[in-house]
């Protein structure tokens, strides 16, 4: 090897070292050097070394603790993607479990697909289902899109935006799933830092302004906690350690929730580690003795575990100096695990699980995830769906037996009853609630006692309310389930219904004849084998008409225009050349164009053109404030001269601003921002700040097509839930 390469390979080398596990140091040797041969002449993006990034993951997965076959698989994880390597040969060389593992980590960039939407659904279902039976791909995964967020700043702004966006609603939730804290943490840094890089940039300079101030204020309770203890417990028993707040963290309490800088209780933290879990208890009480604790900010997750297994003592108080802070109570396994997560529980021997029961438990939701995808047929819905299981928080609830079931929050009993087991959900005609009897879309709070109450009675069977009133996607598959099993005839006459009453609603007039075939085509773009079937599927929930809608109104259109063309012979305006912007300005052929910046017109506005001194023709939009209403009475009415569109390219894009008002709420500015990337919409600036009444504004700069693009983005962006207006406005 060279001596920059072998520099780097002993370096890892001592990395492992410090790690103190029993490596196959033969295996990772060799796995180092084909890394390096097989990328060799590759640069990435930031022009360096494209080995470096693979040596830089495996670096990652050393700290982690993970064993010698994750670290190979971690060197060669881009092989297959970026090299001639194939996975036969990697199988050859290194062994079949390597090869399991590089495949899984490996996106199916070779495979065609018709949408980015569906690309991206089969790359994470595959993830998924390789993570399923093997967490070491997961686990390498995170750690290569830790590295590629750390050096993103050499990808273009539409980049760096589209995986920010991608880390923050799928591969952060997952790492704060598998109970990995500095990578969940590290990852939601820096995508905050490039989605709105001037409130994490306000955040970041408030926290350097209060450092030292900071780090006096906990060296000094620290001192005092150690203290008091040291009569109670040895001090070689306790580690005492201060840690702030993630700026994600403060982040949404800021911008999310609308609170002070000030008004956040826990930024600043004291964590205490003992040995025994009786130690932790007894340490709490001594804190509630020594400072004033704050109503209502107790947590126990000692006795109730996170479902990433978690385990802590956090209590909220008050010290003499009035600053709130956080204390953090646990024992050094729940902290290992509080770290490292299901990473803490590898054996380097072995190879497998500490606990195979607790590693089978901390997947499960995967498992549960892959089964509710099942019945998705659409792109687009799949990942929504995945994203929306891995970024609820969680509430838990109690069986009448003592039984704790973990839910995402929001959740109502119907979510509850389908939890414990499907046929208790089928069976559910009430609930009660700490003894009482609740609604059925009562939504649990943490610590609440629920009793499902069921009947035999034949036949009986879920309402179709009930698919708006589950949050869990798991209920939602169960009952979709069962009204496409039980209810096949009801589910055609409904959703035959439904479709003649959304197409009467969105002005789709077609005769007998055109509406079957139409059906008939649509059936064949979804998938299903005819027409009855698109019925069933929209009668009993697989397919949601308000989602589909934007694209049946496309379908009718090119139709309409279709017969058009057949009856109708158009006529071509002439004497009249556009510009290379696409407008004709009447007189003016060949001259210099520039769209003003005050109103920003698109393709589909009425236009008029402005004669400048120099610079061509500037084009507002006819009501521009800058625009007489009266041309003859303006100073210099010869100046103004009519304009218009040519046919328009699609290959010319306009920049064009959005403002957009509604709930203040948890990933509301990463719905938008989804929404944009998914229908292949440039995002150039985004601005988020607070309004009144819990609400807040957004604003967004995109590029579009032309008038008819931009309403159809408006549409799109007035759906998401939360929303209350969206207007254009002038840059």
């Amino acid at each position: 090897m060279e001596q920059s390469y072998l520099e780097n390979y002993n370096n890892l080398v001592k990395l492992m070292e410090n790690q103190g596990g029993e490596y196959d140091y033969n295996l990772i040797k060799k796995a180092y050097e084909c890394c390096v041969s097989a990328h060799k002449g590759q640069l990435r993006s930031s022009k360096e070394e494209f080995y470096l990034h693979p040596y830089n993951v495996a670096k990652i997965i050393v700290t982690l603790g993970m064993d010698s076959e994750s670290i190979a698989a971690a060197l060669l994880h881009d092989t297959v993607e970026d090299t001639e390597i194939t996975l036969e040969d990697i199988t050859k060389q290194f062994g079949k479990e390597v090869a399991y593992i590089v495949d899984g980590v490996t996106k199916l960039g070779k495979i065609t697909y018709n949408t980015k939407e569906q690309q991206q659904a089969e790359n994470l279902r595959k993830m998924l289902m390789a993570m399923a039976e093997d967490i070491r791909v997961i686990i390498i995964k995170l750690a290569d899109r830790l590295h590629n967020m750390r050096t993103i700043d050499a990808m273009s702004d539409y980049k760096q935006l589209e995986k920010s966006v991608e880390t923050l609603e799928i591969y952060a939730p997952i790492a704060h799933r598998l109970g990995i804290r500095p990578i969940k943490e590290e990852l939601e840094d820096l995508s905050i830092k490039h989605l709105d890089s001037p409130a994490y940039n306000e955040i970041e300079q408030l926290l350097k302004v209060r450092k030292e101030n900071r780090e006096k204020i906990l060296d000094s309770i620290s001192e005092k906690i150690k203290g008091r203890l040291a009569s109670v417990i040895p001090d070689t028993k306790i580690s005492i350690q201060s840690r702030v707040k993630s700026i994600h963290g403060i982040y949404r309490k800021m911008y999310v929730q609308g609170k002070d800088f000030d008004e956040i209780y826990d930024i600043y933290a004291i964590r205490i580690i003992t040995d025994t879990v009786n130690d932790c208890y007894n340490i709490l009480g001594i804190m509630h003795d020594m400072f004033r604790p704050i109503p209502g900010r107790f947590k126990d997750y000692i006795s109730m575990p996170k479902p990433n297994r978690y385990q802590s003592l956090h209590t909220t108080v008050i010290g003499r100096e009035g600053i709130p802070f956080e204390i953090q109570i646990r024992t050094w396994d729940m902290h290992h695990t509080a770290e490292y997560g299901i990473a803490a529980h590898w054996k380097y021997k072995a190879g497998v699980t500490e606990n195979n029961t607790n590693m089978e438990e901390q997947l499960a939701w995967v498992r549960q995830i892959l089964e509710n995808q099942n019945e998705v047929g659409d792109s687009a819905e799949l990942i929504t769906n995945i994203k929306v299981d891995l970024a609820q928080d969680d509430v838990f609830a109690v069986t009448p037996k003592g039984d704790v079931i973990n839910l995402p929050a929001g959740s109502t009993v119907i979510d509850f009853a389908f939890a414990i087991h499907t046929a208790v959900g089928i069976r559910m005609i009430g609930a009660k609630v700490d003894g009482k009897i609740v609604p059925i879309n009562h939504v649990i709070k943490t610590g609440e006692i629920v009793d499902i109450l069921t009947t035999n009675q034949e036949g009986h069977g879920p309402s179709r309310d009930w698919l708006n009133m589950t949050v869990t996607n798991g209920a939602k598959a169960k009952i979709r389930s069962w009204f496409k099993k039980e209810k096949r005839a009801e589910n055609i006459e409904n959703g035959k219904n439904e479709i003649e009453a959304e197409f009467r609603r969105n002005y789709i007039n077609l005769t007998d004849n055109e509406f079957e075939d139409f059906i008939e085509d649509l059936a064949k773009k979804f998938k299903m084998p005819n027409g009855e079937e698109f019925y069933a599927a929209i009668g009993y929930g697989g397919i949601l008409l308000s989602k589909i809608m934007p694209r049946i109104k496309d379908d009718y259109n090119k139709l309409k225009k279709s017969s058009i063309k057949n009856d109708v012979i158009e006529v071509v305006p002439v004497n009249h050349k556009a510009s290379a912007d696409g407008v004709i300005v009447d007189g003016l052929p060949d001259c210099l164009i520039k769209f003003s910046k005050c109103c920003a017109p698109l393709p589909g506005d009425d236009i008029i053109g402005f004669i400048t001194r120099g610079h061509g023709v500037s084009i507002h939009k006819r009501d521009c404030i800058n625009v007489p209403k009266d041309i003859s009475s303006a100073e210099e009415p010869g100046r103004w001269i009519n304009s218009h569109w040519a046919v328009q390219s699609k290959n010319k894009l306009f920049t064009s601003s959005l403002q957009i008002m509604g709930l203040n709420r948890d990933g509301f500015l990463a719905d938008i921002t989804t929404t944009l990337y998914n229908m292949h919409v440039s995002l150039h600036n985004v601005n988020a700040r607070p309004a009144k009444s819990g609400n807040c504004l957004i604003d967004v700069t995109i590029s579009t097509e032309g008038l008819e693009h931009l309403k159809n983005i408006i549409n799109h962006i007035e759906k998401l839930h939360g929303v209350f207006s969206v207007e254009r406005i002038n840059k």
